[in-house]
């Protein structure tokens, strides 16, 4: 840690993380010491590679040391920002989402609440009452149909934050909610037999063996991509013919990969993405069972930044004699 601390280029992250590691090996002088001056804001950014970090996920980190070190007027401040961030409606990178929780669970396990969560709810018509000193407190929610009401009435001192979660299912047929947009991510999907001329995956004969071609291009705009995860999900009556368990196929030749993951039913490829290139993947499949089936989404989106993103629409396909 000596050693670190004389490094004449550590960043002002990395002293904030030093300094926690000395105030809890018993060096508070040392501790407050690297810290001394040092602003609490930090500049937006996003890394999508490296330590995936961004200026919330350090936000966090301060949080976390201001609270080891008990600074808790400066600490008080930093959490309203960080809680402030994590209740928009914004996706985050489990980096970023993971620090910021623990910085928020040590700064409340620290800092007791000051009341209980005294509250009284009915739903549809039966009540309850809730008294807890817990920060969460959950309900099961039952709907019937897609009408329900919800009354909530807080008869203790503190501030309530109610929300209300649903988990379900999208039904066959329904895409995902995203933007195609060309000048972010660009994405084609083609399907061809194995000699290259194209055909219509929508009714295809059973035992034909096709290719679907994945071809994405970063036009450049917005710098390197990495960790790129390129996902094709396949009807069950179509079966993957593993090519790496075959001879070389130069039809079948694909542009390098970081890592590819071959399941029965579905392929995922991560790469990295360089400025004004572009990458083809390739996937070998039979037409293998008769029936109608439905064909999923193709998408591929960097898994540290949702706004690079781009999906081809799913469709039903059918297998005839």
């Amino acid at each position: 840690m000596n050693r670190l601390k004389a490094f004449q280029y550590l960043s002002v992250a990395a002293k904030w993380r030093l300094a926690g590691a000395y105030k809890l090996a018993g060096q508070t002088e040392a501790a407050n010491s690297l810290i001394k001056g040092l602003n609490t804001n930090v500049e937006p950014y996003t890394q999508m590679g490296g330590t995936f970090g961004s200026d919330l996920r350090d936000k966090a980190m301060i949080l976390e040391i201001l609270t080891i070190m008990g600074q808790r007027n400066t600490a008080n401040e930093l959490l309203r920002q960080v809680a402030a961030r994590l209740g928009q409606d914004t996706w985050y990178s489990t980096q970023t989402t993971a620090f910021s929780l623990i910085a928020i669970a040590n700064y409340c396990g620290v800092n007791k609440a000051g009341g209980k969560m005294t509250y009284t709810y009915k739903l549809n018509g039966t009540g309850g009452d809730v008294n807890s000193a817990s920060y969460v407190s959950q309900t099961p929610v039952a709907f019937k149909n897609t009408d329900g009401q919800l009354q909530l009435q807080n008869k203790g001192q503190n501030v309530l934050y109610a929300r209300l979660i649903l988990r379900g299912q999208p039904e066959a047929g329904t895409n995902p909610y995203a933007e195609n947009n060309p000048d972010v991510l660009g994405m084609q999907v083609q399907y061809t037999s194995r000699n290259g001329q194209q055909l219509d995956p929508g009714q295809l004969k059973q035992g034909t063996d096709f290719v679907a071609t994945v071809t994405l291009r970063n036009p450049g705009k917005r710098g390197y991509y990495e960790q790129m995860a390129l996902s094709q999900v396949f009807p069950s009556g179509w079966e993957i013919i593993n090519t790496r368990l075959m001879g070389n196929d130069s039809v079948m030749r694909s542009s390098p990969y970081t890592y590819q993951d071959i399941r029965d039913d579905r392929v995922y490829t991560y790469f990295n993405l360089e400025e004004n290139r572009s990458v083809t993947y390739r996937v070998l499949l039979n037409a293998a069972y008769l029936g109608r089936y439905y064909l999923p989404a193709t998408s591929c989106e960097a898994m540290y930044d949702n706004t690079i993103h781009a999906f081809a629409p799913g469709k039903w396909v059918e297998v005839v004699k």
